[in-house]
């Protein structure tokens, strides 16, 4: 795999899923988020075992190179697109792009994902972390969903996170956050646990189409996700490599849901080190998906 830069350094044994290998020749995956971290090596992994690859990165700097990197890396053509989803206009180009230039999509990986320690608000005015987390994979995965549907097989993985799972409750009437005081931390959330119903109520809406939808987490992971934080960035880089999985470790679960056989037909599923896991007990609850459903159209209309 991709070699991560600096010195080894001492780490707590932990228990890591292995991964087996599966051929994904001819399979046409597209990864947001994918020029560092867990995208990065989700993508690193899928084009070495043959899939056709395309990442999806903000920086113009960083994510042609990434693309650069993986292309020596495997020895596969990995494109790039750009596209800040603190914009819906962006994520939209994006997905006319990507329609335009891409006849099948077989797998859609919604990685991009940010934590931001202050309120900020998108392009749009929204809440920057609900906008990115679940606005942007919101718009662009259904604008691409008739392109999945026609290249059926076809899988979506929204990458959430375990900290959804203490959430009490998805606080609908209040996604902007001014009746309440302003927490990163809840934001995250919140914006995790809007994930895991989306992928949920995704799969229901395509049943039969021969497309799944899935919501993993990826593992308790030292990456870029908290670059905003410099608290939390500084607490990563100082502790992380002793007790954090690596993103190569952290991206198997996505690489997992989004190859493996075994999964054809499970859709609707939550998962965790590639097992099927238990999300927060809100998960299920379809009325409060619905709701959500509605709201995120009403945002991004």
């Amino acid at each position: 795999m991709i070699a991560l830069s600096g010195p080894a350094r001492f780490r707590l044994p932990r228990s890591v899923a292995a991964l087996t290998e599966v051929d994904m020749t001819g399979r046409v995956c597209v990864v947001t988020g994918g020029s560092s971290g867990i995208g990065l090596h989700t993508a690193h992994r899928l084009a070495l075992w043959g899939a056709a690859v395309t990442i999806v990165g903000r920086d113009p700097e960083r994510t042609p190179a990434a693309a650069a990197l993986l292309t020596e890396a495997t020895g596969a053509e990995v494109r790039y697109e750009l596209a800040d989803f603190a914009s819906l206009a962006q994520v939209r180009a994006l997905a006319a792009r990507l329609i335009a230039t891409h006849p099948r999509v077989h797998v859609l990986v919604n990685n991009a994902g940010l934590w931001s320690p202050a309120k900020r608000t998108s392009e749009d005015g929204h809440e920057r972390t609900f906008a990115v987390n679940h606005l942007a994979p919101f718009v662009l995965t259904n604008a691409l969903l008739d392109r999945l549907r026609e290249s059926a097989p076809a899988r979506i993985v929204t990458v959430s996170s375990r900290l959804h799972e203490s959430e009490r409750a998805l606080l609908l009437d209040d996604v902007a956050i001014t009746k309440r005081r302003y927490s990163g931390l809840s934001a995250y959330r919140q914006s995790k646990l809007a994930n895991v119903l989306f992928a949920k109520a995704l799969a229901r809406r395509l049943a039969g189409d021969g497309v799944t939808s899935n919501a993993v987490h990826p593992g308790d992971v030292a990456t870029n996700v908290v670059r905003d934080n410099g608290f939390l960035h500084w607490g990563i880089k100082a502790v992380g490599p002793r007790w954090l999985l690596t993103a190569e470790e952290g991206s198997r679960t996505s690489v997992h849901v989004a190859s493996s056989p075994a999964l054809a037909e499970v859709t609707g599923r939550y998962f965790k080190d590639c097992r099927e896991g238990r999300p927060n007990r809100h998960a299920d609850d379809e009325a409060l998906a619905e709701r959500l459903w509605a709201l995120s159209a009403s945002m991004s209309a």
